[in-house]
């Protein structure tokens, strides 16, 4: 069963991940034609009021979340996001691309609060390190896909072309993942058929010194996403198709670092290990903010990619490790909404560092907070080696 809800949730990440950039890729092209979108203050707008639909989202998706087997919530979630996909190729105004997305943005809300809490209910122990790895990676690896496949498709043959071969993909391999469950009681028992105040407090306290890498990493993906293909298309002229495959192995690192979280952290210690990811990062965002030669930032972005990408199942082993078998979809669900509320306000405020500054200037302002995010750990060492996993000698 443990496998089976492994395979599931991971190819369910993989769809709601993938779609969450399809797009995005498209956005420079869309500028570049002016069809749509105009400057970078709409793709600013386009994404803050995205987030913030899936951070609200997420808060009801968990408030309702004992209603329902999961299994179901991720078939009406993959299916709306088909629907949904399909939809915004007949779409040509920038008011109706925003409505659309948003509602998109909605059914976008369910893998994270839910789907991780899920795996982290099913490998709560020694398997923790490996189950978040897995399905951190699996979500990494549908990025990857949709890098790779829109920048050409829409390249070759149009915007509309790629949001179509989506909107099939996730409704194929979404009614596969939800076979593969159909049998299997996804809902291990609920805990309380009304989610209370004082759960939703006592879980943030629960994981209150792990908010500032958490937000970090929202930040980082949503401007990474929202901005990089800009960057290397408009800045350092990169055909689409190019850029997308770029952006591709960023994720494809990123993914791969993080199937191998686990061993990694056996072997140096999961503190060690988000530790170096948060500096790293930090240092890596900084050269690609302030190179102009290619090269430079190809090397910088992937060094990025691949330090950042230990933060993510880093943090959310030692929310699972932290938080009480009861909290653990509402602890979730904060970590998803964390980074989606800090994603959501730092995109917003790159569209007008970039139309001002340049479109180099949404990464420099990310190295800042890397920078004080990585110092703030630095004081809080020894309350995050608490959670560190027992590794027997």
């Amino acid at each position: 069963m443990k496998k089976s809800i492994l395979l599931s949730a991971s190819l369910f990440h993989a769809l709601n991940d993938a779609s969450t950039v399809t797009l995005p890729m498209i956005f420079p092209l869309l500028y570049s034609q002016n069809m749509m979108i105009g400057s970078y203050s709409q793709i600013g707008i386009l994404s803050n009021l995205g987030l913030l639909v899936t951070f609200i989202g997420q808060f009801i998706v968990t408030r309702w979340e004992h209603r329902f087997e999961y299994k179901y919530q991720f078939l009406f979630s993959i299916t709306g996001i088909s629907l949904l996909l399909f939809s915004l190729t007949f779409v040509r105004s920038f008011t109706l691309l925003l409505m659309l997305y948003l509602i998109m943005r909605f059914f976008v809300s369910f893998y994270h609060p839910i789907g991780i809490s899920w795996v982290s209910r099913s490998y709560s122990g020694d398997g923790m390190d490996f189950a978040m790895g897995i399905q951190s990676g699996s979500g990494n690896l549908g990025v990857f896909i949709a890098f790779i496949s829109v920048g050409y498709l829409a390249q070759s043959f149009g915007w509309t072309f790629p949001l179509r071969i989506w909107s099939a993909a996730c409704l194929v391999v979404g009614l596969l993942a939800f076979l593969i469950v159909r049998k299997t009681k996804t809902k291990q028992r609920t805990f309380s058929e009304k989610i209370e105040w004082i759960q939703w407090t006592g879980a943030l306290r629960e994981i209150k010194e792990f908010i500032p890498g958490i937000a970090f990493g929202g930040a980082c993906w949503g401007t990474t996403i929202f901005y990089a293909p800009s960057l290397f298309n408009h800045k350092f002229d990169v055909p689409l198709g190019k850029t997308g495959i770029i952006l591709a192995l960023w994720i494809l690192l990123g993914t791969i670092v993080t199937y191998c979280f686990g061993l990694l952290s056996r072997r140096f210690g999961r503190w060690n290990v988000c530790r170096l990811g948060l500096a790293g990062a930090a240092f890596s965002l900084l050269g690609l903010g302030m190179t102009n030669d290619r090269f430079t930032a190809l090397v910088c972005l992937f060094l990025f990619g691949g330090f950042l990408f230990l933060t993510y199942p880093a943090f959310q082993s030692f929310v699972g490790s932290r938080t009480s078998e009861s909290n653990q979809t509402i602890a979730f669900c904060h970590v998803a909404g964390l980074q989606m509320i800090s994603g959501a306000m730092v995109a917003l405020i790159s569209g007008f560092l970039s139309d001002s500054f340049g479109i180099s200037s949404p990464f420099l302002f990310l190295a800042l907070l890397g920078m004080g995010t990585a110092f703030f750990y630095q004081f809080k060492r020894k309350i995050i080696k608490l959670s560190e996993p027992h590794r027997p000698a």
